[in-house]
């Protein structure tokens, strides 16, 4: 098991993180299906008005050109001249002896529409004349009068009030009528808001910044609304999880949601049902002990009494049974109950004072400790479990090795000794009260069972497993049992 994920994991999978991210992908999928039903509705209007709008403009030109078409060919440079010095008007007029260059904007659904409906127009009112273009270009690149000659090149007083709108600078629209052979009716023009510029974007940067805000918004008040919500959940998960190494603690304040107050409730309710459990028990096994004690003894007494030698044998050796049996169960008891505070523990200081006693003779347990390892947990208990996993591992195996790090959540200890190791179907079974493998007569079977119920008691856990070279293999992980 992979210790040192299990904080970030746990951050990713928090309440407040996951509805964060539920709260984002709703945010997103609500604006992108928003998005979607008002670009439709509003690109349909667009459409429609800029349209409308471009179709006025062509009846302008049409009768732009009508009017033109009515003047001598002689008087309409005139008429031009005497236009431009009056101040120009709403769209720039020439007449030019060529079709002139036109470099066109990129095409988008706006510009298609505005040139398609003057073309449309302009065919209906204008059937006589040869040729009809229509197209927007960019302001710096826009021909007037000569390919050669650009807008910036005319005095200001001809088109600085007809086709500059500083600072939008938008697209000019340019339409070329063919009316003789080497005679072109030129008009620019700019189309009036709000389709001057031919916008095509989905969001402009002021929606941009909305959505960026409103999101923002919305997802630092969920999560101080998480937060806040979290917070009695969380202590009842630290209030479940020190209860489970000591019973005695006080009841939680039912505060938050009408959920967690309900769990609040039923956890305070459940606690307290326990500590009475276990008082009940304590009671009746102390009641045991005293009850059964008196009868065995007077039994031994009897039995001492009995003549026949081989059945007075007999009786004992029940007794002998009975008494370990009562003896196994009180210790069970009376081992897995921790009754202690928790304290810091130095685990190095620990196991190398476990470890010295056992090398004084010859060594026979090596050892390899980090710099650092600390946990908090009850001292006596964590001393009895690593004394017993130590004595066994010199005892069955000959020598052991003693291992320990610092992983994120806690201590990982392992302790490998050089033994036969323990067959593959027995690994859990060893856990099980009274189970032994050993053909001795030192023990009852009861000490893995008793160490695996500690450390379970702290949170953490004990695994068996056989070494490939040979051995059994012992790793307990202890949480630090500090607040993370």
């Amino acid at each position: 098991m992979n210790f040192s994920l299990l904080g970030k994991r746990m951050r990713i999978n928090s309440l407040v993180s996951r509805t964060l991210t539920l709260t984002l992908f709703a945010a997103l999928v609500a604006q992108l299906i928003a998005t979607t039903i008002w670009y439709t509705e509003s690109k349909k209007r667009e459409i429609e008005g800029i349209t409308s709008t471009s179709a006025s403009m062509a009846n302008m030109f049409a009768s732009t050109v009508t009017f033109f078409e009515s003047l001598p060919v002689s008087y309409r440079h005139i008429v031009l001249n005497q236009i431009r010095n009056m101040g120009g008007t709403r769209f720039f007029v020439s007449l030019n002896k060529q079709k002139l260059i036109v470099d066109p904007i990129e095409n988008n659904a706006l510009k298609n529409a505005s040139v398609s409906a003057i073309e449309q127009v302009l065919h209906s009112e204008l059937p006589r004349v040869n040729s009809i273009s229509v197209d927007f270009s960019l302001r710096q690149n826009l021909r007037l009068l000569k390919n050669d000659l650009y807008l910036t090149d005319l005095p200001k007083s001809w088109v600085h009030h007809t086709l500059t709108l500083s600072p939008i600078e938008p697209p000019v629209l340019v339409v070329q009528i063919e009316l003789t052979d080497d005679q072109w009716l030129y008009i620019a023009a700019l189309l009036p808001a709000p389709y001057m510029t031919l916008d095509d974007s989905i969001f402009s940067q002021e929606q941009w910044w909305f959505l960026t805000i409103s999101t923002s918004l919305l997802l630092g008040l969920t999560y101080l609304l998480m937060r806040q919500q979290v917070k009695p959940l969380k202590r009842l998960a630290k209030a479940a999880n020190e209860m489970s190494m000591n019973i005695e603690q006080p009841a939680l304040k039912e505060e938050g949601a009408s959920e967690l107050i309900t769990a609040t409730r039923a956890f305070n309710r459940m606690q307290q049902r326990i500590q009475r459990y276990i008082a009940d028990r304590e009671l009746l096994f102390s009641s045991i002990s005293h009850d059964l004690k008196t009868p065995i003894t007077r039994l031994r007494l009897r039995t001492e009494l009995l003549d026949d030698e081989i059945k007075r044998d007999k009786f004992n050796k029940d007794l002998d049974e009975l008494e370990l049996l009562v003896k196994g169960a009180l210790q069970c008891v009376k081992d897995t109950d921790l009754h202690e505070n928790n304290a810091d523990i130095d685990i190095r200081e620990l196991l190398f004072s476990l470890v010295e006693p056992l090398n004084q003779t010859t060594q026979r347990v090596e050892i390899e400790l980090s710099n650092t390892l600390s946990i908090v947990a009850k001292p006596l208990a964590i001393k009895r479990v690593f004394s017993n996993l130590i004595d066994n591992a010199v005892k069955y195996g000959g020598t052991a090795l003693v291992a320990a790090k610092q992983v994120k959540q806690g201590v990982l200890v392992t302790i490998t000794d050089t033994g036969p190791g323990i067959p593959e179907q027995q690994l859990e079974v060893v856990f099980e009260p009274y189970c032994r493998l050993a053909t001795d007569e030192d023990g009852h079977g009861l000490g893995l069972g008793i160490c695996r119920n500690i450390i379970h008691g702290h949170g953490g856990d004990l695994t068996l497993s056989n070494c490939e070279e040979g051995g059994l293999q012992v790793q307990i992980y202890l949480p630090s049992g500090l607040d993370g």
